[in-house]
């Protein structure tokens, strides 16, 4: 007997197997160089990927900024609304 999953099945699982991710909105009150900062200090990134991040939340208005299971990305977002940011998480919307 061969075990085959239908279309449906395998878009269900892919979806329950995808991460949750971080996303951090363009706001009009916090300097460039403090999200830069607020990126190096919570999530440990080099000063050049943290600024790339920023550049991304200016130019785009948002940035993923971590991805992970959904308790992990409760935090983060709890972290960076400790520090004046204006996150998110969803389900990563990448398969």
């Amino acid at each position: 007997m061969v075990d085959t999953l239908t279309d449906t099945q395998l878009s269900i699982d892919q979806f329950l197997d995808r991460p949750w991710v971080t996303i951090v909105w363009d706001d009009p009150v916090n300097l460039m160089s403090y999200v830069t900062h607020v990126f190096m200090t919570l999530f440990g990134y080099s000063k050049e990927r943290a600024h790339e991040l920023m550049l991304q939340v200016h130019n785009e208005g948002r940035a993923v900024v971590s991805s992970g299971t959904r308790e992990e990305m409760e935090r983060d977002v709890q972290r960076l609304h400790e520090s004046g940011l204006w996150a998110t998480l969803q389900r990563d919307d990448k398969i």
